[in-house]
């Protein structure tokens, strides 16, 4: 009979897993197929079940065969992976570092800002059992449930693996090497035990998880549910690869995706400096870009205090601490309770919003009733083609996710994302030389600016990757400034505006924006020109 399937982390089948059932009456062995099939003569019943297999962690679990229900075990590649829990800390609180690593490995501590700064080394970590430092992934679609690192035999005060957070707030980052040269790093938001400064950025986390495929999910892969048998191509089983038509979003309701899961796509090379070029395709858009951003901060002398979107959203700090928030790259993702706050701050309290990413506040997103488990609220999103043709009209009413549930964050943001420009990238060009962002430029209208860019996965300028425009739900008193030039009606537009109560709002409306602040000096100019202006009394 058909017992389940076995896959790795990523749900790809694998094959040739040795498998042990054994029960109070029998012991029966079993090998996965091609397909990552596992077919026994076994009868229904709860088993202790044994896996091995080269190049895996090898496991023990207790599993009840169900001929009407195949069972989806689980095993972890052999490698080097690590994440903090919780991911962001305040000054003084602790977060746990859990690690996988099946040899000896070394950990430290590292700021990120304007150079990559040693804190301090935390130790060696090895144990008396072979691979006792190997992390045991749960069976099933943990994506939902997280990975549950660090439950098994960690249970001592002396396998303890806690951190407490420094005094400076900032991106830190834990650099893992094992002893064989393996290297592993993975990002620590710290924030202030209270306000230090009269600038509060956010770290883009709910974004960095709705990206994060580890365990086989993310809003891009498999965003609804797994298929009822692991991959064993891609290209020809993922509807993303065999589907013209196809767009990720299809359905309804879609399962959560939880925040306690490592995230590969943050690691940083331990050779890459602030000034390098952005090589990785995730992290583009993702915290290595957010590094360059707060790395240039710190250049420019201008001091910040950092917080992730989970922090904002648990109310872990008051807008009205602050002077101007900043959120950057591509803040997609975000609560209403998020996005209510901060409109009521910029419209009703006078607060300041800087706005330096592109497709930002797109989807509204929800909180399970805990601190890791995010539902996305996609719904039936049309194919993009479609979504163009028919922007604004009675057959596609809404300008984003957050429209069809809430509002058009453009009410906001005075933009919001299209297609038109996605994956391309171009200088923006001066629409009105007057305004006061330009001072010290020497542009003109008329004149482009932001040239290069650290961006290569779309390099090309600094309006790109995904872009944002003005809307009909745009605020009317909002002026464009400076517009992408990308072929059609793909450019970005940089927009400010001001509300009753003083509240000020400047947008560029491009994910490539931050990847130019170091490459390009007008583009450094214009945004320390915003910043400066905006954290005036």
């Amino acid at each position: 009979m058909l017992v389940g399937y076995v896959s790795n982390e990523r749900y790809v089948a694998l094959c040739d897993v040795a498998l042990e059932f054994n029960n109070e009456s029998s012991t029966v062995q079993a090998r996965s197929s091609a397909s990552g099939a596992v077919h026994a003569d076994i009868s229904p019943g709860t088993y202790q079940v044994a896996l091995q297999h080269p190049g895996y962690g090898s496991k023990r679990v207790t599993m009840t065969v169900d001929p009407d229900q195949p069972y989806h075990f689980r095993l972890l590649t052999d490698c080097l992976l690590g994440y903090m829990w919780p991911k962001a800390a305040a000054a003084g609180e602790t977060s746990e570092f859990r690690v996988h690593a099946v040899e000896e490995y070394r950990l430290e501590l590292w700021r990120y800002g304007a150079e990559k700064q040693f804190i301090r080394r935390i130790g060696t970590f090895d144990e008396h059992g072979p691979r006792a430092t190997m992390q045991i992934t749960p069976d099933g679609d943990y994506t939902q449930t997280g990975v549950q690192w660090n439950d098994q035999g960690y249970n001592r005060v002396a396998q303890g693996q806690h951190l407490t957070a420094p005094d400076r707030s900032g991106l830190y980052y834990l650099h893992a090497r094992t002893k064989s040269g393996d290297f592993f790093s993975f990002p620590w938001v710290v924030s202030p035990a209270k306000p230090q400064s009269r600038v509060a950025v956010l770290a883009s986390d709910l974004n960095w998880n709705a990206y994060n495929s580890f365990g086989g999910r993310s809003n891009y892969i498999m965003p609804d549910e797994f298929p009822a048998v692991p991959i064993v191509n891609s290209r020809q089983e993922l509807e993303r690869y065999t589907r013209a038509d196809h767009f990720n979003y299809g359905s309804e309701t879609y399962p959560p995706l939880s925040l306690d899961r490592p995230e590969p796509y943050n690691h940083i090379d331990e050779r890459e400096q602030l000034n390098d070029p952005v090589e990785s395709r995730q992290g583009c858009h993702l915290a290595p870009t957010e590094w360059r951003f707060l790395g240039w901060m710190e250049q420019q002398g201008l001091d910040y205090d950092l917080y992730s979107e989970s922090q904002f959203h648990f109310d872990r700090f008051q807008l009205d601490d602050y002077r101007t928030l900043i959120i950057t790259t591509h803040p997609e993702y975000w609560t209403r309770h998020m996005y209510t706050t901060l409109k009521t701050w910029v419209y009703e309290r006078g607060g300041r919003l800087i706005y330096l990413g592109g497709n930002g506040l797109n989807c509204e997103v929800e909180f399970q009733g805990d601190d890791h488990r995010v539902v996305h609220h996609n719904g039936l999103w049309h194919h993009p083609p479609i979504l163009v043709e028919h922007f604004g009209t009675p057959e596609m009413p809404y300008e984003s996710r957050m429209h069809a549930r809430l509002e058009s964050e453009a009410n906001l943001l005075g933009v919001v994302f299209t297609f038109d420009g996605a994956m391309g990238a171009a200088p923006y060009r001066v629409v009105d030389e007057t305004h006061w962002c330009f001072a010290g430029t020497g542009l003109k209208s008329g004149d482009t600016f932001g040239h290069e860019s650290q961006n290569r996965r779309v390099p090309g300028g600094a309006s790109g990757h995904e872009t944002d425009k003005v809307s009909p739900s745009s605020p009317k008193n909002l002026k464009i400034l400076a517009q992408g030039t990308n072929p059609g009606a793909g450019g970005a537009h940089m927009i400010h505006y001001e509300t009753p109560t003083h509240g000020e709002v400047f947008s560029v409306g491009s994910i490539t924006w931050p990847a130019s602040l170091l490459m390009d000096e007008q583009v450094s100019t214009i945004t320390a020109n915003v910043i400066r202006r905006f954290t005036q009394a």
